[in-house]
């Protein structure tokens, strides 16, 4: 049976500020908690968490009960860079996907991080792992998990003032023409492929800043390190694509044939940085590519030349402009 309780306002407020000072719980919460039908004022189930209370109108709330579901087991492991009692980081590996689907049928993220015992306290029902952003099932690099709901919360805003961000390593193909591009495109679903997103006049505004890096030994492919200002679905993969530029490995932007091909998308979030939410540092922290990227590497460009520029100073001083 699931749980109710009843709360008196006492002045003139907004229904999820008053249900959020109320249960302690953040207002992302509480919207989840209405769209579920939850939550009735006088009565009468509410959908808008926008919604004004009057002084003494009764607010009922019934929480449903926890969605819980066993973790399946995992065959593979997950580079820890960084942990506390409020986050972790990590290096997710390519090929691994990061949140459960019907049509997921391997482990995921969502399944180590189940084993590793952190799940987050919830209101509306769901289960949540602390994932604060995603990266795509064959991009490898940093992620940050939170490990409590403040934490979450705290971070959660962070992607949205762009006081987190990382810094990605790409191996292009054909190189780009100056040291420095900058892409402001808007992005949505593509409308010819539903497995696609396309800079489209309708979709999301979206800014990605690229910096070369190298050249391959015969010239025809770049490493380039790209900051995102935005994190639409896709984002680097789509803004090339509007210029022509496919990263290697990736087979669903890059559908020439007579492209090189890899074991794996080059395509790696090198670095991320963010504020701590209990001690408010900064802190960084560098995922170094895994052993299939390295050997690409090694193999097509001038490792001596490679690790000068993926020293993280110097990729943080090239993007140090007025962009």
């Amino acid at each position: 049976m699931n749980k109710i309780q009843t709360y008196i306002c006492d002045g003139v407020e907004r229904l999820d500020t008053f249900l959020s000072s109320q249960l302690g719980q953040s207002r992302s919460q509480i919207a989840q908690l209405i769209k579920k039908e939850c939550v009735s004022v006088e009565g009468k189930v509410v959908s808008r968490s926008g919604v004004k209370l009057k002084e003494n109108q009764l607010v009922k709330v019934e929480f449903p009960p926890a969605e819980t579901k066993p973790a399946l087991e995992i065959e593979f492991n997950v580079e820890i860079l960084y942990e506390d009692e409020d986050v972790l980081v990590i290096n997710k590996p390519s090929g691994l996907t990061v949140h459960p689907a019907s049509s997921v049928k391997e482990a995921t993220l969502v399944d180590w991080l189940k084993h590793r015992g952190i799940r987050l306290s919830t209101i509306s029902g769901e289960e949540r792992h602390g994932i604060v952003h995603r990266l795509d099932k064959g991009t490898s690099g940093s992620m940050i998990i939170a490990k409590n709901n403040e934490a979450h919360e705290f971070l959660s805003k962070q992607l949205q003032d762009k006081s987190m961000g990382r810094y990605y390593l790409a191996v292009v193909n054909p190189p780009l023409k100056d040291d420095l591009t900058q892409i402001e495109r808007p992005i949505a679903r593509s409308t010819h492929n539903r497995l696609k997103m396309a800079c489209l006049e309708h979709g999301k505004y979206a800014k990605t800043l690229f910096k070369t890096l190298a050249s391959s030994s015969d010239e025809k492919n770049q490493l380039l390190a790209c900051k995102l200002f935005t994190g639409r679905t896709h984002q680097i993969r789509v803004h090339l694509e509007s210029i022509n530029r496919h990263i290697i490995g990736d087979h669903i932007y890059a559908q020439n044939p007579k492209l090189e091909n890899a074991e794996r998308i080059l395509l790696h979030a090198y670095m991320i940085y963010f504020i701590h939410p209990t001690s408010k540092d900064r802190l960084s922290f560098v995922a170094l590519p895994d052993r299939q990227m390295m050997d690409y590497l090694d193999k097509k460009f001038d490792m001596e030349q490679i690790n000068e520029v993926i020293n993280p100073s110097y990729i943080v001083h090239g993007f140090a402009t007025n962009y």
